[in-house]
């Protein structure tokens, strides 16, 4: 990265740190230097900016606290990636929905899926008795190519017949959910918990098991209170993070 010089006022009212840390961001935010590239060492920009180190160490952990960067033991600081903003938790569209709108390119690969009976859990979240049927999903969810989210799923099988046999490869199952069953969440309560994955887990999400993801466990209901849908989703809390505005 080739900082552009840019001349600090030391007789401001506002501190060396902060106009340096302010023109770091500005080159960041410009995109003059992308994610994950490196900036230049703290002896450089020392020099480009004639400041003490003191000043630099001081505008660059002002950056790590609002996570424009990261910083790497003996290999120095790099922009960090910027992740995207969704309104998930507060929303009742779903995750693709949102990202798709945002413009990116969503891939949906169902591994599994299946009539079961519910668990204890299932039935409490659904408010049905405990062994009623069920379906059953495992989805991984790919944005932009990369992992991005894996999701558990259980409907009460008596609101969705057939729907184990579905082809919902690339589909929105909140689309299916409406075009073939009239079902169409009005509301839903979630829980966010932060959580390591287990191997298999981890392995299809591409993250070592000491990664910390975003455990979220969610149940939807119709207009009646009916509740319909219940799931557990895990997301890479590297790529992610979530929206909630509270007015």
């Amino acid at each position: 990265m080739t900082m552009a010089y840019r001349r600090l006022t030391r007789d401001g009212v506002e501190p060396l740190w902060m106009q340096l840390m302010r023109a770091l961001r500005s080159q960041i935010e410009s995109g003059e230097v992308g994610p994950d590239q490196p900036l230049p060492s703290e002896a450089e920009l020392s020099d480009i900016f004639g400041v003490s180190r003191t000043v630099v160490r001081e505008a660059l952990r002002e950056l790590v606290q609002q996570r424009m960067i990261y910083k790497v033991k003996g290999r120095g600081a790099f922009v960090a990636p910027r992740k995207t903003e969704l309104n998930f938790v507060g929303s009742v569209s779903g995750s693709a929905h949102d990202l798709r709108e945002a413009g990116r390119r969503v891939a949906t690969h169902t591994i599994s899926q299946s009539l079961g009976e519910a668990d204890q859990r299932e039935a409490e979240l659904l408010q049905i008795p405990h062994g009623e049927q069920v379906v059953r999903m495992r989805r991984l969810r790919r944005v932009d190519g990369q992992p991005w989210l894996l999701v558990d799923t259980a409907l009460p099988a008596r609101l969705v017949p057939g729907l184990e046999r579905a082809v919902l490869e690339n589909q929105s199952l909140y689309d299916v959910l409406r075009r073939r069953y009239g079902l169409e969440a009005a509301a839903a309560d979630r829980w966010i918990e932060a959580v390591f994955p287990e191997p298999d887990d981890a392995a299809l999400l591409e993250v070592a098991t000491s990664t910390p993801l975003l455990g979220i466990e969610s149940v939807a209901w119709l207009p009646d209170g009916t509740r319909f849908e219940a799931y557990y989703a895990l997301h890479r809390s590297d790529q992610t993070r979530f929206f909630v505005g509270i007015r």
